[in-house]
């Protein structure tokens, strides 16, 4: 459910309004660039940080009605009327940079409130960008994209256990760790062991749950664009769910989506229903 290989970015079919579809291109290029300069190619940490550095420079100066350098200028030259036109907060595309920074140098997490604060900065923003875009601003979206959106994140973890741990990425808290006297190290992982499968499917509940809290936004969001959300939402629960089937072990098989789970992501989708108020017996 993702353009291309940008996995926090949850944009992907012709559902998306057919008058959004540049601004959420410049958007996504903006962030599909920032995301390659972390992680593409073969360049040293120190390389990748200033590279970033540098494409922020640009940014700001946009931002404050600059020219951008020649590097970007394809990208900023697309993002800056989409800037204007819709007054993104220039905060949540700093933020993705920072996240991004944070990925060149930091491949451990202390618990889950640190993870939650790297959530906070690669994810989230990009579902408030949208929303922006179509107009919603109530405090309880916002509070339900950000749940959505790190429920995307951290999905995408899981499922890339067996991607991550060999490249020395491990994003399970070492505080999960601990609580099963494990050490915070891909060591650990041993694929089978009930342990590490009981630790993957606390961390397949924990995104679950984020999921579920964040889904009524479906119907907070107009037209197709809350359709696709819906599709979204539906996908990220699908890939979950793989996790929980393969006894959780994604370390030997990484689960995906694809073509051929559609249909019960449409069923699914189209009987999102809005909570019922409880009754009064109910809640006492």
């Amino acid at each position: 459910m993702s353009v291309e290989h940008y996995e926090n970015f949850p944009v992907a079919s012709l559902l998306c309004p057919p008058a959004l579809r540049p601004a959420v291109t410049a958007i996504y290029w903006f962030a599909r660039t920032a995301d390659d300069l972390a992680d593409e190619g073969d360049a040293a940490p120190e390389i990748r940080v200033r590279d970033l550095d540098a494409f922020e420079a640009d940014l700001v100066a946009v931002a404050r009605g600059d020219l951008p350098s020649e590097r970007w200028s394809g990208i900023f030259e697309s993002l800056r009327p989409v800037m204007l036109r819709f007054k993104l907060p220039l905060n949540l595309l700093t933020d993705l940079l920072s996240a991004f920074r944070q990925d060149v140098v930091q491949q451990r997490y202390a618990d889950r409130a640190e993870l939650l604060d790297y959530c906070r900065r690669s994810a989230n923003p990009i579902g408030r960008l949208l929303l922006h875009l179509y107009g919603v601003t109530a405090s309880d979206a916002l509070r339900q994209s950000d749940n959505i959106c790190t429920a995307l994140q951290l999905a995408n973890f899981w499922q890339d256990l067996g991607v991550d741990l060999p490249r020395g990425r491990l994003y399970v808290p070492a505080s999960d760790f601990r609580q099963r006297d494990l050490a915070a190290d891909p060591a650990s992982f041993a694929p089978e062991s009930v342990v590490t499968r009981a630790l993957v499917a606390d961390l397949v509940h924990w995104a679950r749950t984020l999921m579920l809290s964040g889904a009524p936004l479906v119907h907070a969001v107009p037209g197709r664009a809350g359709w696709e959300l819906r599709l979204v939402v539906q996908g990220g629960l699908r890939i979950l769910e793989k996790i929980d089937a393969l006894a959780h072990t994604p370390l030997r098989q990484r689960p995906t989506v694809g073509v051929a789970d559609m249909p019960l992501l449409l069923w699914r989708a189209l009987w999102m229903r809005r909570a019922q108020p409880l009754h009064a017996s109910e809640t006492s």
